[in-house]
């Protein structure tokens, strides 16, 4: 337990640092603007907003000057090739779930508990989509303060074939039930990505209840935060920006980078993980019995799901089938494929030899990294990013979780959460022009704002992972709490040592 509060004041430490530092004195005041409050599509429903995620043309640089003023934009439409893609896309995205991040998971755990993992991957993802379309995508998508949309789109109301949401480019949508659909798809797995951390012990039920507390209190408020904004298509002044900028999101509004979910999915689920596996304690043998994965071809194979399901998860993220999908998608590719080289030759050189679980373990980190850059960096910049991830998340694994103390069973937070810090933090650097990356899109100008100031967006990135690591960590202990009182989080120690398959399933994910 002093280990735990130790943790929680460290990371609350780093939180308000990100918090307390001053907002960048670059002439590039980040004001991520938007289509009206209620913009009208082609069919007259409302045009909803894309979060900053998805493309550098997500961010909007406010000049000092007021530009001139062009007429009004037209109002968004439809483009059939863009549907297409993120209807595909966001299919991708679930495939990383299940099976993906399921078989992933599934293979690293002794093969009594098996059936579990996948379990949980599966019905968390299950229980997820559902409450992303009865609340948590009205919270997390629509206009309400910095922190929390509103209620207007419980059940998905007013929202029909026709509705259009805005995409990262003046004029063209999406739509909107495609794009309720994506965001949804990445809700469901960041939820099951924490059930990593204490894998092996956890009561089914408990599982269920904190997954619904941690959703609905920790991940729409974050995806909100970074994500929300109204499109781009209001952006016909300085003033017009202004007043737009002040209905987003408390992180997009500061300007912070996120292009597919470094803080909003990595970071999130790794330090609810994190606490979790604090608040739960060790595995009954931890450091004593072999807890060897039972099945590596199963975690090759899950990770294999999850490298390809991520092309739609970065690439699906420009919201358009355009050339910033096809630079994230280059970017996911090479990023990865340099993280598990890099984590190889690491472990190669400490251990001896090379392992099936470090070279796919480089790659999630690799994948994890590249996650919040995909659509701001080079290709110089993914590769040295990619480097990087796999040998501080090699140390994360090793090192930092001997420091930390913690049993997180299958290194959530060695791998998402060292992974997803490093990648928000150089995404601010490589995003740089400079450096062959995007920059920042002034959407008044209509073009790539000048005097890209490195150190001003690696603050706000910094700012981004530390309001990410105290929200989500405070949520999470809260959460953890409750359903410990009442109806506890761990099964017993004679059950744990039976194994969860049968005890929590009434079934064996083998017959021998």
């Amino acid at each position: 337990m002093k280990k735990f509060i130790a943790m929680l004041l460290t990371v609350v430490a780093v939180g308000m640092s990100g918090v307390a530092v001053a907002e960048p004195a670059s002439p590039m005041l980040i004001a991520q603007a938007a289509a009206p409050a209620t913009p009208v599509g082609m069919s007259g429903m409302v045009a909803e907003a894309k979060p900053a995620e998805a493309n550098p043309a997500a961010t909007l640089a406010a000049p000092a000057a007021a530009a001139p003023t062009p007429a009004a934009a037209p109002a968004p439409t439809v483009n059939k090739g863009d549907n297409a893609w993120i209807l595909v896309a966001t299919a991708f995205v679930m495939l990383m779930s299940i099976p993906g991040l399921a078989l992933f998971y599934g293979g690293l755990v002794r093969t009594k508990n098996m059936l579990s993992v996948l379990m949980q991957v599966f019905v968390t993802f299950s229980v997820i989509s559902v409450l992303w379309a009865v609340y948590g995508y009205s919270i997390a998508f629509t206009e309400g303060n910095a922190f929390f949309g509103s209620l207007d789109k419980l059940f998905l109301k007013g929202i029909t074939p026709d509705s259009i949401a805005a995409t990262f480019s003046k004029g063209v949508g999406i739509s909107e039930f495609i794009f309720v659909a994506f965001q949804g798809a990445f809700a469901a797995i960041t939820c099951g990505l924490i059930v990593g951390a204490f894998a092996e012990r956890i009561k089914f039920s408990a599982v269920l209840l904190f997954m619904v507390l941690w959703f609905t209190f920790s991940y729409l408020p974050i995806t909100h935060m970074v994500w929300y904004w109204a499109g781009p298509d209001g952006y016909v002044s300085a003033e017009a920006a202004d007043k737009l900028n002040a209905t987003a999101g408390f992180m997009f509004a500061k300007g912070a980078l996120d292009f597919a979910g470094g803080t909003v999915v990595h970071i999130n689920a790794a330090i609810a993980g994190l606490i979790g596996a604090y608040m739960i304690g060790k595995r009954v043998g931890y450091g004593r019995d072999s807890m060897a994965p039972h099945s590596l071809t199963f975690t090759m194979i899950g990770a294999s799901l999850l490298w390809f399901g991520w092309f739609g998860f970065n690439a699906g993220s420009a919201l358009e089938a355009n050339g910033t999908a096809a630079l994230a998608f280059v970017n996911t590719w090479l990023a990865t494929a340099m993280a598990a080289s890099s984590w190889m030759v690491a472990e190669w050189l400490l251990k001896g030899k090379p392992s099936m679980l470090g070279a796919a373990s480089g790659a999630v980190a690799g994948l994890v990294a590249i996650t919040p850059a995909a659509g701001f960096v080079g290709v110089v910049g993914a590769l040295t990013i990619g480097l990087l991830a796999g040998v501080i998340c090699f140390w994360g694994v090793n090192g930092l979780k001997k420091l930390l103390g913690a049993d997180d069973s299958l290194d959530v937070f060695g791998v998402h959460g060292v992974g997803g810090i490093l990648g928000a933090l150089l995404t601010g650097v490589f995003a740089a022009p400079s450096l062959g990356g995007t920059g920042v899109y002034d959407y008044v100008a209509n073009k790539v704002a000048d005097n890209y100031d490195i150190m001003a967006q690696v603050t706000v990135q910094a700012t981004g992972v530390g309001v990410t690591l105290v929200w989500s960590g405070v949520v999470a202990f809260i959460s953890y709490k409750i359903v410990d009182i009442f109806i506890g989080l761990r099964v017993a120690e004679d059950e744990e040592r039976e194994g969860l398959d049968i005890v929590s399933h009434g079934e064996s994910a083998y017959h021998h």
